[in-house]
């Protein structure tokens, strides 16, 4: 869990609008910072098995929110993919189709 301090500062730097906290680049950006967190707190005690699962329940839900806005918005899915450092995914822009 994030302290308030680093939890304000992610939103802040994330946020889409004045008051938001709520936005899907809100929320991945502050998953993000968790894993980062639990990663590294898994290096030093390799055998905390339920921080390990804790870690991959946050991926499942950054992946599952990164999944919508690509979704909703390519746009803004690639400027926070680019702002967070990860590796990003194709999007298909509407209209286009798959190739088989």
């Amino acid at each position: 869990m994030l302290d308030k301090k680093i939890k304000d500062k992610v939103i802040d730097k994330y946020k889409t609008h004045a008051g938001d906290t709520g936005s899907p680049e809100v929320q991945i950006a502050l998953l993000s910072e968790e894993v980062k967190r639990l990663a590294e707190h898994l290096k030093e005690h390799k055998k905390d098995f339920s921080s390990r699962r804790g870690l991959l329940k946050k991926i499942g839900q950054r992946h599952r929110l990164l999944k919508y806005l690509s979704k909703e918005s390519a746009k803004r899915y690639e400027v926070l993919v680019d702002k967070l450092k990860l590796k990003k995914k194709e999007v298909k822009e509407e209209g286009e189709k798959a190739e088989a």
